[in-house]
């Protein structure tokens, strides 16, 4: 992402925010593909955990990229 020369960047509360975010999604997502890997079978919930592993992996790089313990 590209920023203006005269923008400021986050906050440290705003990063931490959107970090928050991130997690909840990936967090749903993963919940998700546990129920459909309950309710509807194991093939369905392999082809589900696609876009969980990219929210996570998301999640993860951020909270690298802006100093974030884990």
């Amino acid at each position: 992402m590209a920023y203006a020369w005269g923008a400021m960047s986050k906050s440290r509360s705003e990063v931490v925010q959107e970090s928050r975010i991130k997690g909840i999604a990936a967090g749903a997502a993963a919940v998700a593909t546990v129920t459909v890997g309950v309710v509807v079978s194991a093939p369905v919930a392999i082809v589900a955990a696609v876009p969980t592993a990219i929210l996570g992996w998301r999640w993860w790089k951020h909270r690298a990229e802006n100093g974030i313990r884990f």
